[in-house]
């Protein structure tokens, strides 16, 4: 068998309403088809942020690379995720880099899987659990009238953990913007209001999960962590920007609740000084970003190492999701999978079939790869041209 093309496709889905009729913004995708000689065709993703720049740029590194695999053999997983690190080794290893190896990898292991009709967990080791217990997002929330009624609706449909940002609504920068790593007074209690709000919604047994974005110095992050651990919060995540372990580990010295970090983390080599210098009680690498399902399994079993769980950050398109269970799968040390909604039918006119959700847990059964396949008319349907002109607005595609 050989690779007789590896292309990408950028796709913007429209505006609309889940969750108990909220509406959605547009959002864009960035998925990867993989095809063979054999007629069998691999689906991966990359999706990343901010969109409408950071998905063009990925999607045009990955078509050049994709040209490059031609005639190769999708079955030599591990060689060409060597080939394709090493070869790109003085423009960098990590970020574009490992994204484009993460969608491309995750498409060999689907061809691999339909080649063998086995499920991708089944070529990994097989399963260690029956089931993937998620935790999913609220909308982002506004005030804490906002927040009490979508906590109280993810309860509700079976969650227990749900994570948020109580602090973004209020900033004056979005998460993909570090500028002093400070947050205002004002912004400051209204964050505070909300956590407040949200343990009084969901009671004491609902794990509330924070996610600081990596926008703040290390005393802004310190004191917003502490104050909210009045609240019971689970864990308090990325609470400093990624380039400096030295300051996620003055953090972690002084703070009460527990630390997660790695959506921004790629490859193994970025977690070591995670590990040896006891940065995180978790870590949530994305399978999208970080070197794909090769990747991922060998990030979780490092973890396991030190006996730190993994609970990997998925919140994009459905092959984030179901790459990173198919992954979760065999991995002891699991915690929970990330998800954007509790209610992701928005995936749905996207694929072939639903993905199986009941009370807060993904189910997989034995359908060969991932899982699931893109529908590729939907895809050239609603493709966007990446050498179009752009306004720069995070929140477009």
């Amino acid at each position: 068998m050989k690779i007789t093309r590896a292309r990408s496709w950028v796709v913007k889905q429209p505006a609309r309403k889940i969750d108990n009729q909220l509406k959605i913004k547009d959002r864009g995708f960035v998925f990867i088809q993989v095809d063979t000689d054999e007629g069998i065709t691999g689906w991966g993703e990359i999706t990343t942020y901010p969109g409408p720049v950071a998905n063009r740029a990925i999607s045009a590194y990955v078509d050049q690379i994709g040209s490059w695999l031609v005639g190769e053999d999708p079955e030599d997983i591990e060689r060409i995720w060597n080939k394709i690190f090493r070869g790109m080794t003085y423009v960098g290893t990590r970020g574009a880099t490992s994204a484009a190896i993460s969608g491309i990898d995750i498409a060999l292991w689907d061809i691999k899987g339909k080649m063998l009709n086995q499920p991708v967990y089944k070529l990994l080791g097989g399963a260690v659990r029956d089931k993937i217990a998620l935790y999913c997002h609220p909308p982002e929330p506004e005030n804490p009238e906002h927040i009490t009624k979508h906590a109280k609706d993810i309860v509700n449909a079976g969650y227990k953990a749900f994570k948020m940002d109580p602090m973004m609504h209020h900033l004056h920068v979005g998460n993909s913007t570090f500028l002093d790593g400070e947050i205002s007074a004002d912004a400051e209690e209204k964050a505070i209001e909300i956590v407040a709000a949200a343990r009084e919604a969901v009671g004491p047994k609902i794990e509330i999960l924070i996610d600081a974005h990596g926008l703040y110095n290390v005393p802004t992050a310190t004191r917003l962590a502490n104050r909210m651990a009045d609240w019971n919060i689970f864990w308090f995540e990325e609470p400093v920007p990624a380039e400096s372990w030295k300051a996620l580990k003055q953090v972690k010295e002084q703070v009460k609740p527990l630390i997660s970090v790695g959506e921004r983390l790629h490859t193994r080599w970025e977690f070591i000084p995670i590990f040896e210098n006891n940065l995180a009680d978790f870590v949530m690498p994305d399978i999208t970003w970080t070197g794909g399902i090769t990747e991922l399994k060998k990030i979780a079993t490092m973890a396991e190492a030190y006996y730190i769980p993994i609970s990997p950050h998925d919140a994009s398109g459905p092959i984030n999701v179901m790459s990173g269970a198919q992954v979760m799968m065999t991995v002891p040390n699991f915690y929970k999978l990330e998800t954007s909604r509790f209610d992701l039918s928005y995936y749905n006119e996207m694929i072939d079939k639903p993905l199986n959700i009941k009370n807060g847990d993904l189910y997989l059964d034995e359908s060969p790869g991932i899982g699931i396949n893109l529908n590729e008319e939907y895809l050239a349907a609603n493709e966007i041209d990446i050498n179009r002109p752009i306004e720069y607005d995070p929140s477009a595609d």
